[in-house]
């Protein structure tokens, strides 16, 4: 079940959940001021001449659903975009890569035997879809930076990680309250969850928000490792360097290619 069926046309959210990840798309919002609610710093603003609000949720899923919620009532958002970094899951997802979702799913959830394993109890469901529109417009923006990339990182940056001819995946992302660090965690969940391509720890839950407030959601991540024993080398450094501005470009194209607010 999709969160929406247009695209909202109002003020828009653009939430993730480290500094490093927001920094370049702060960069570029000529009005931005910051505001704090509940220990959280929102900008609102404008970018690509649309009205948005944009905030660092914190990591975990709990922050992020807190996070969410006061962006759709406290500052009154349509609809929320979630940029930031993944471990890569999928065969061919390579670090540097884009993966956009088409569908969500909490990984750690398992309420059986009342329920069957990752499903939501109350939902029926165990995965979100994002609205189609955004989901489809982001994979979009997302192919152009990539195919921007001598333009936006520095040689250095595109030759110590690696970032040759990166591609764009769409399809599942899974979240849950743990960083997979280990090739035996990994594992482990490729074997439970054969067809997701990366793994974080904020998405789902946003995208559970969303489809209780009947909101669009979309969600874009930048491989930054493999989800195994070298998780955490340079995640920093690659964020900075690499992730912050995959975010930035992408977001601003995106915003660019939607409609005015009518």
């Amino acid at each position: 079940m999709s969160t929406a069926t247009a695209p909202a046309r109002g003020r828009i959210g653009i939430m993730s959940a480290l500094p490093q990840e927001l920094a370049a798309v702060l960069a570029l919002m000529p009005d931005e001021h910051r505001t704090t609610v509940a220990g959280r710093d929102f900008w609102p603003g404008h970018l690509a001449g649309h009205e948005v609000v944009a905030v660092v949720s914190g990591i975990g899923k709990v922050a992020a659903a807190t996070t969410a919620t006061l962006l759709l009532q406290r500052f009154g958002v349509e609809g929320i975009v979630f940029t930031g970094v993944a471990g890569g899951l999928g065969d061919g997802v390579r670090v540097g890569d884009a993966v956009v979702a088409t569908a969500l799913l909490q990984h750690d959830m398992d309420a059986s035997p009342l329920f069957p394993r990752h499903e939501m109890p109350g939902y029926g469901l165990s995965r979100f879809v994002p609205d189609a529109h955004w989901q489809q417009g982001l994979s979009a923006a997302a192919r152009r930076t990539l195919a921007s990339l001598d333009a936006l990182l520095t040689p250095q940056a595109i030759r110590e990680f690696g970032l040759h001819s990166p591609r764009l995946h769409t399809g599942l992302i899974i979240s849950g309250d743990r960083f997979v660090a280990t090739s035996v965690e990994s594992t482990t969940l490729r074997q439970q969850l054969p067809d997701a391509l990366a793994v974080e720890m904020e998405g789902a839950a946003v995208a559970q928000v969303c489809h209780d407030h009947r909101a669009p959601f979309a969600a874009v991540r930048t491989i930054s490792d493999r989800a195994d024993d070298a998780a955490h080398v340079d995640f920093v450094r690659f964020v900075t360097d690499v992730a912050s501005h995959y975010s930035a470009h992408t977001v601003l194209d995106w915003l660019q290619h939607l409609p005015p607010p009518g």
